[in-house]
């Protein structure tokens, strides 16, 4: 068997919900179930923390991982989506999977698998956990692929469950409340394993402490304990326009940490630092590091030693180029409090959505001085650019179509002078083909 003909199978024979949505999606544990059973239960041979919540999963599962990098453990880490190649979703101290471990496991399982028809995500969850069993590693940071209660990676019985945040995103499958929202994702709660909640608001705090009750577990609420608070350094970047950002953290109001770098710019990472600095209080006990605190050097070398791409990514500094993958209305709200605070002359907007999120309130949140090019990534789920465009007409935006990502951004590029700004975003397939 080779690699690309696996790739291109995975690609065609799994229903995959981040290309095709809603009819891609299994719900229910009975299939992933039935996959571990075939492949040995790959998931009970390793040690876990599981990751859920609307934003900051992806980037909080990256700081973990780094931590127990640094302290010397051969860490696994399963994300997704991807955005240029397929083993982006799967690796180990940070190096993908490699092409033949690809083929191995389709090659000792692939018979078996023809029987079940298991979703895309499904499939790449326990080819995820068979690797992680097959290496060894010493711990596995798995994020929640969507929602939690029913998602293909809720078999892992963790050493600690993680939720980040709530916000209104697949409404569709989850629901059309916060609550509601925050009962699927606190579906990853288990008994006696201690819960990290990275934000909480009035809806969403009650719902998880019963749920934690009900499990008969502890729940932190990390934004009590910590506190994340950025400084300019004296530093600056002229020719990029931004400067260095660094952090003083605080626990219970006390200062923990000084001036700490963080690699990934967007404001927002601030409250994922909180998120993971609340899960490393409780994980600290729990593996008994001999090393001295590494717990700063985890934050700076995030990116270095995780290899993490797409969140607040500089591409180009004249003109400043910036990608990022948030895509709905509580990661898109922060990221246009950033965009807007960095000095452009004019701000140009490549983007393009899939047709499942809350168009009206994300274009509520963009700036309305921008230009936008219109444009759909290459997937079955695209938002289509004549509806697309009917929105922005409709918000009255300033706004071109164009036929392929990479037409929208060559002519952002061209039309942008030295001081403008780029900004690519609105879904992380998008900056997927920009990068």
């Amino acid at each position: 068997m080779r690699y690309v003909d696996i790739l291109n199978h995975i690609f065609t024979a799994y229903p995959m919900y981040h290309k095709a949505g809603v009819s891609a999606y299994k719900e229910g544990l009975e299939n992933i179930e039935t996959l571990a059973n075939i492949t040995g239960h790959p998931e009970k041979k390793f040690r876990s923390i599981h990751i859920a919540g609307t934003n900051g999963k992806g980037s909080t599962a990256h700081f973990i991982a780094s931590w127990f990098q640094e302290l010397g453990y051969k860490t696994g880490l399963y994300t997704s989506p991807h955005l240029i190649d397929f083993r982006e979703r799967i690796r180990i101290n940070g190096e993908m999977i490699a092409e033949a471990d690809v083929v191995r496991f389709f090659e000792r399982f692939q018979e078996q698998l023809t029987h079940i028809e298991p979703s895309f995500f499904e499939i790449t969850t326990i080819l995820a956990f068979d690797y992680f069993a097959q290496q060894q590693v010493d711990v596995a940071i798995v994020e929640v692929g969507l929602g939690g209660r029913l998602d293909a990676t809720n078999i892992v019985m963790p050493e600690l469950s993680v939720i980040t945040s709530i916000s209104l995103d697949h409404t569709q499958l989850l629901g059309q409340a916060i609550a509601q929202i925050a009962a699927e994702k606190g579906g990853i709660i288990k008994p006696g394993v201690p819960v990290v909640i990275g934000e909480y608001q009035s809806e969403t705090l009650p719902v998880f402490q019963a749920l934690a009750h009900k499990q008969k577990t502890k729940l932190w609420l990390a934004e009590e304990r910590y506190a994340a608070r950025k400084h300019k350094s004296a530093k600056t970047q002229k020719d990029e326009g931004i400067q260095d950002d660094t952090v003083d953290v605080f626990r219970n109001n006390i200062l923990l940490y000084s001036n700490i770098k963080i690699p990934l710019q967007g404001d927002y990472q601030l409250k994922n630092v909180v998120t993971f600095l609340q899960a490393v209080e409780i994980l600290t006990p729990v593996f008994n590091p001999k090393q001295n605190d590494v717990t700063q050097a985890a934050i700076e070398n995030m990116v270095h030693n995780t290899h993490l791409s797409g969140r607040w990514q500089q591409l180009a500094t004249s003109p400043l180029t910036i990608c990022d993958v948030g895509h709905n209305v509580g990661g898109l709200a922060l990221t246009m409090r950033q965009l807007l605070t960095i000095p452009h002359r004019q701000l140009h907007f490549v983007v393009g959505f899939v047709n499942d999120k809350d168009i009206a309130h994300i274009l509520n949140l963009l700036p309305r001085e921008a230009y936008y090019y219109l444009c759909c990534a290459n997937i079955e789920r695209a938002l289509p650019l004549p509806q697309l465009a009917g929105h922005f007409a409709a918000a009255a935006l300033r706004h071109a179509i164009y036929n392929s990502v990479t037409e929208a951004f060559n002519a952002a590029q061209a039309a942008a002078q030295s001081d403008d700004l780029i900004f690519i975003g609105g879904s992380c397939f998008v900056v997927g083909e920009v990068l």
